[in-house]
């Protein structure tokens, strides 16, 4: 499992795809989440606005990535 660190409160789903290097692009992040190819917490998430805090694992094309604090 990767740790993708963030130094805010929460981020949004599709930042975390784009900022995580997941995507190349928010169009290309928006497609596929609207498509139900991204699970967080264990459930196919549609929505792109998507609240992520440290400790929720989101799921894409067969690997895990984790959400921490960089003071961590």
């Amino acid at each position: 499992m990767e740790t993708i660190t963030i130094s805010t409160e929460f981020i949004k789903l599709q930042d975390l795809m784009k900022f995580g290097s997941l995507v190349s692009s928010g169009g290309e992040a928006k497609v596929l989440i609207q498509e139900g190819a991204v699970s967080v917490n264990g459930e196919v998430c549609l929505q792109r606005g998507k609240k992520l805090r440290p400790g929720d694992v989101v799921s894409f094309r067969g690997k895990q990535y984790t959400v921490a604090y960089g003071d961590q």
